[in-house]
């Protein structure tokens, strides 16, 4: 089994970080790194691009106030996921698949798919003429003319 190396941040420019990995090290893109921070949780970036000189650009998926340079990163080796599953209709996540909508549960146990994968296959789609209630009332309000070919 391969022993993923630690990295560690080089620049940080708003959201984005630049980690620097040992020789030919680099983790994949979309791959998870993740940085630990003392005062708070940590923090997940994913690699977005190779950009030389043994590098990484990675995109911060939270606030990167008080990342310097020299701080260690984690390569997780697998991209970000999130839980999904009928336990998981209804309810509103953050993109790292935490729960933000107030209603606690723990979905430790629950099937997890990455955040970036192929879409479905048509065959495996449903179609239908029901109405969808988005909850955004204009849009709400506009589909059953649009529906009809007719606007207003």
């Amino acid at each position: 089994m391969k022993t993923l190396q630690q990295g560690a941040i080089v620049q940080v420019i708003g959201p984005i970080v630049d980690v620097r990995f040992p020789d030919k090290q680099l983790p994949s893109l979309l791959t998870a790194l993740v940085i630990p921070l003392a005062s708070k949780e940590e923090l997940v970036v994913e690699v977005a691009q190779h950009i030389g000189d043994d590098m990484v650009r990675a995109v911060a998926m939270g606030s990167t106030d008080g990342l310097v340079r020299g701080m260690t990163v984690n390569n997780t080796g697998a991209p970000i996921t999130i839980p999904v599953g009928e336990k998981t209709l209804g309810r509103m996540f953050d993109v790292l698949g935490r729960p933000i909508d107030g209603l606690g549960d723990d979905f430790s146990d629950s099937p997890k798919m990455p955040i970036h994968r192929l879409p479905p296959s048509f065959a495996d789609q449903k179609t239908s003429r029901d109405i969808l209630e988005t909850g955004i009332k204009i849009i709400d309000l506009i589909c059953p003319y649009l529906k009809g070919g007719k606007i207003g």
